[in-house]
């Protein structure tokens, strides 16, 4: 099965990481210290935290603005369900906004719709690697005096009106799962300007431990205290896995260069076909391509599906809206609430897209996607 994505693994990752296994540290060490000075770089010169997943960034950074009972999130509800469900867990209410209906994106006259005086931070996701309107999320977000949070999963080296990503929000998630545009097997990160806010992420996701005696309330031990005033997790992520981020930021530019040559190659070969809509663009972005998202049109999308898969071409659906996941149908939630969302899901189909993708596979799938859609409707 030719999958929709896939991690480039090389002789230089599997190098860096038997040299963490031969030395000292595999964990809270050097590579640690320099995958997010590295990652810091590429995300404008902000501060990086790395922890262990997408979903744990998500959580820290709700954790670390302070997110709980009473709060309010403004949330795009075409994602992945952890944009929504790490804020929920904290206690917060998750209120729903719609998304432009040609690029999936958080629709800025929507979240500000949905604002109220409990708005604690508003969650833009920058679909399929396109930056969402920050510009316009920024205006909204301080004249609700409310964070704004960026859900950057797919769009690591992306660039909004010049500014790279990491750079443009409060709080921006990174994830570096296999598929994504780079990988540390498992990992994430949060992003951001603010030094109050990256110290309340780091700590969080060390335990919730403070070692600064500077600190302490209980001040009569020895050089081995350290103590909890705020509840974390244990989200490090470890030097074995930032050894391969290290070598994964070094290729991240030829990565992206792929992706876009790859995006480009199938805006030629489909830009034909009818009965399909291919992903917009706005023309003040760099998207990073984490997916091809494309629309099938009159109602064909799950024929279409069934037919590439039936061939071995591994597409995939991204994704159904998070407020239709029965967790959030028992607390209430109810469909039809974003029918641009639910629209754009009615149709959505991602094709193949990876750095290691050959030309001759991407022939392939436009083939066997032209051949599928020139049958007309069964």
């Amino acid at each position: 099965m030719l999958p929709y994505g896939r991690q480039s693994v090389g002789a230089d990752e599997i190098e860096a990481v038997a040299a963490v296994l031969r030395g000292d540290w595999l964990t809270t060490g050097p590579a640690v210290s320099e995958f997010e000075s590295r990652l810091s770089t590429v995300a404008g010169g902000v501060s990086a935290v790395s922890v262990t997943s997408g979903t744990a960034a998500l959580h820290t950074a709700y954790a670390a603005a302070g997110v709980g009972p009473g709060d309010e999130v403004v949330c795009s509800p075409l994602t992945f369900v952890a944009t929504a469900s790490t804020a929920a867990m904290l206690g917060a209410t998750v209120v729903f906004a719609d998304v432009e209906p040609d690029t999936a994106l958080l629709d800025p006259d929507a979240a500000k719709a949905a604002v109220t005086g409990r708005t604690r931070v508003i969650s833009a996701v920058d679909y399929a690697g396109h930056p969402a309107d920050y510009a316009a999320l920024r205006s909204v977000a301080d004249a609700a005096g409310a964070l704004l949070l960026d859900d950057a999963a797919h769009s690591i080296g992306a660039t909004h009106r010049g500014a790279p990503i990491g750079s443009l929000a409060d709080l921006t998630t990174f994830s570096f799962f296999p598929t994504k545009n780079l990988t540390t097997a498992e990992g994430g990160a949060v992003a951001t300007p603010h030094a109050d806010l990256a110290r309340r992420a780091a700590r969080f996701r060390t335990i919730g431990l403070v070692r600064e005696p500077a600190e302490f309330r209980i001040t009569d031990q020895g050089g081995w205290h350290q103590e909890v005033h705020e509840f974390g997790l244990n989200y490090r992520l470890p030097d074995v896995l930032c050894a391969i981020g290290i070598v994964q930021l070094r290729r991240l530019p030829a990565f992206l260069a792929r992706r876009a040559e790859l995006a480009d190659r199938y805006r030629r070969l489909l830009s034909d076909v009818d009965g399909l809509v291919l992903p917009a663009q706005r023309p003040d972005v760099t998207p990073a391509w984490h997916l091809f998202p494309v629309r099938v049109l009159d109602g064909r999308r799950r024929e279409i599906y069934d037919g590439m898969r039936a061939a071995g071409i591994g597409v995939q659906v991204n994704y159904v809206p998070v407020y239709w996941h029965p967790v959030f149908a028992d607390a209430g939630y109810r469909r039809g609430q974003c029918p641009n969302a639910e629209a754009y899901y009615a149709q959505q189909l991602s094709l193949p897209m990876f750095p290691g993708l050959t030309d001759a596979e991407q022939d392939m799938v436009v083939d066997r996607l032209r051949t599928l859609l020139s049958r007309g409707t069964r």
